[in-house]
This record gives structure tokens, C-alpha cells and sequence, in this order.
């Protein structure tokens, strides 16, 4: 048991850490609600959208790192039905995604696209300056600044103010894959490369480890003060504001992966992309 100060939404808190895997002390479950068919295309990333009350879905169809333009972007609805399977097309191995006002915020292995909530159609693009970028996540705070992790590259980038930059090159933010970001002063950041769940201070750029032992953290949201973590391999762990952790769930031996997952608060439902498995599963976090 350690003490640490942890930033979170512009607020310093004092945080007692616990061991790795010390549940919280009421543990929560997860009941299943439904699945969608399997007419996706290896979704990798799913996204809440309140107001149109959608989810959507970046379906990679084919290499996470190919450049054929077969990736595309499915809305489905908040009781598993697919209503548009290809609403936005032509897309490289589309992952993470964000919105900001109409837009939605997709990376395309190399650069990241902005499309127009309301035709669907790329309006804007901004490409890495690494050419072997492997753009994965993104988060965009409540400011519209943009996060997008580089988690083969161990880089983080940001698009504030219409500059685009590689924010963070390097150290100890391991790999990142997962963002979130908590307020303006706080990012989450998933360390693939130590199986953490990290916080990083914007404005230092300081690190603290929340919790770890999760292998090949993938999505992050937040449940209130909390949050959901995946782990690419199958499980998905619920971590509690102070880093008391409980596993959740666990698919591994039906080979079934846990990619970057959505949450839908009012509901208390956890959306969870299946990768191969070309289906998304809704449970209710009780």
C-alpha cells in the first residue's frame, strides 16, 4: 500500500494504492444484454455518441497496419442493431475514435481523419510526421483538444489550438494505447508495454501509476470516478479511483478479445468489440 497525488478533472487528490488485484469492496458484475451478428469486420473500437444516442463502430477489415482503404465506420444502436453497416467507407484500418462538436475523430494507421457527423464524409485529415506511425487511440477533452496514442512508437500526439504535434516521444508512457481524458488537466493512459493503467498531468507530463498487471491494455472509460480497462487478450477490469482492482470478466479460453470499449452511462451499459470474433457484446455493469 503506497500514498500518492493523483490530478484528476483539475482537482489533487490524496490516493491510497492497493496491491494489484485487491477488489473494491463491493465487487461488481457483469450481466450480459445482448450481441450484435457477426457482419462486422474486426471491430477494434466502439463509441458512445449521446447525442445522436448511437454507437459507433471502427471495423479495421483486413491488416491493422494496411493501407488498402477497406476499413469503414458501422452505427449501431443501443439494442445491438446494425442500422448502417458501411456509414463512412474508404478508411485505412480505422481504430480509436472521438467527437467534438460534429465531428468524429477516427485514426487511419497514419494520420488522423475528422468526418462530418452529419453525411459521414472526411473533411479534414492530419498526417504523422513518423513515417511508421501506428496511430491506435484517440480522446478529445471537454476543450476540444485531441489525444491520439502511437502505442508501436511509444508516442503520444495532440491536435490543440489546429496545431498538430507529437506531444510526448518516449519514456515512461510504455507504449500507450488506451486514452482518456478526465477534465483538461488529467489523461489516462493505458501502458501496453507494462500492462498499467497510468495518469498523466497535462500540463507536467508527470506519470503515476494507478494499477497494473492487465498485459495488453487496450480501451479505458470512465463509470463515474472510475473506470473500465480491457486487455486486448480477453478481460476487462473495473479499477476504482483509489486503485482498488476487480477482474470483470475473462474470454480468453473461448478466444474472444476485448478491443477499446464504449460506455453508456445512463444505461450502465459496457460495449465491448470482439476483434475476430466481428461482433460487439453489451453488458450492464451492476
Amino acid at each position: 500500500m503506497r500514498l500518492l497525488n493523483l490530478l484528476l478533472g483539475g482537482s489533487l487528490l490524496l490516493v491510497i494504492t492497493l496491491s494489484a488485484f485487491e477488489s473494491p469492496q463491493k465487487e461488481k458484475k457483469l450481466v450480459k444484454v445482448w450481441e450484435t451478428d457477426s457482419t462486422l469486420r474486426t471491430p477494434e473500437s466502439v463509441l458512445y455518441d449521446p447525442k445522436g444516442d448511437v454507437l459507433y463502430v471502427a471495423n479495421i477489415s483486413g491488416k491493422s497496419d494496411s493501407l488498402d482503404g477497406d476499413g469503414f465506420i458501422s452505427k449501431v444502436s443501443l439494442d445491438g442493431k446494425i442500422e448502417n453497416i458501411k456509414w463512412t467507407t474508404g478508411l485505412n484500418a480505422p481504430k480509436g475514435m472521438g467527437i467534438h462538436k460534429n465531428r468524429l475523430y477516427v485514426t487511419d494507421v497514419y494520420r488522423l481523419v475528422a468526418i462530418n457527423l452529419s453525411n459521414g464524409q472526411a473533411e479534414q485529415t492530419w498526417d504523422s510526421p513518423d513515417k511508421k506511425a501506428f496511430l491506435n487511440d484517440v480522446t478529445i477533452d471537454k476543450d476540444g483538444t485531441v489525444y491520439v496514442s502511437d502505442n508501436r512508437n511509444n508516442k503520444i500526439h495532440r491536435l490543440k489550438d489546429s496545431k498538430w504535434e507529437v506531444w510526448v516521444d518516449g519514456g515512461e508512457i510504455n507504449n500507450p494505447n488506451g486514452l482518456l481524458a478526465v477534465g483538461t488537466k488529467t489523461l489516462m493512459v493505458g501502458s501496453t508495454k507494462i500492462g498499467a493503467l497510468q495518469a498523466m498531468n497535462v500540463e507536467t507530463k508527470a506519470l503515476t501509476k494507478l494499477a497494473d498487471g492487465m498485459a495488453n491494455t487496450d480501451g479505458i472509460v470512465a463509470v463515474k470516478k472510475d473506470f473500465i480497462v480491457s486487455d486486448w487478450n480477453g478481460r476487462l477490469f473495473y479499477i476504482t479511483a483509489d486503485g482498488q482492482q476487480q477482474l470483470l470478466l475473462d474470454t480468453r479460453k473461448e478466444k474472444v478479445n476485448a478491443a477499446d470499449l464504449a460506455y453508456v452511462p445512463g444505461k450502465k451499459l459496457l460495449v465491448v468489440p470482439t476483434f475476430l470474433k466481428n461482433k460487439l457484446v453489451a453488458y450492464r455493469v451492476e
